[in-house]
């Protein structure tokens, strides 16, 4: 029998996938959250944003109910179009409202130190 792996979602802001970004990689697997700007129904593409950064997501595997406004947390694979565009297909969705974006943010950065210091102990 076959066996496959999903990778974990890597943790990372909408502001840290731009083109400029290491993490700009076809095929990484990806954790976002950002407010919904906009889904257009018949694509099944929902546009994410969080301050200035903006991100497609692809969700046509998805069972929501995407509410405009509402913030949501989507898991999926960055696909990288020609054009340098990007756009996550995601896998996994859910509605987070009630999250605390700012607290979010400031864990994100103590995420971030904690594997930086981590790579210095190690390199040391």
């Amino acid at each position: 029998m076959a066996t496959s792996t999903i990778s974990v979602g890597a943790l990372v802001s909408l502001q840290e996938l731009n083109p400029s970004s290491p993490n700009f990689k076809q095929g990484a697997s990806f954790r976002v959250t950002g407010k919904l700007q906009e889904y257009d129904l018949e694509t099944a593409v929902a546009v994410i944003v969080d301050g200035d950064a903006s991100l497609k997501v692809d969700t046509q595997y998805l069972k929501l109910n995407l509410r405009p406004g509402s913030l949501y947390q989507f898991i999926g694979e960055l696909h990288i179009e020609p054009n340098n565009e990007a756009i996550l297909k995601a896998r996994v969705g859910r509605n987070v409202d009630g999250l605390d974006t700012n607290l979010y943010h400031q864990t994100l950065q103590l995420l971030r130190q904690f594997q930086a210091e981590k790579v210095n102990i190690r390199t040391s």
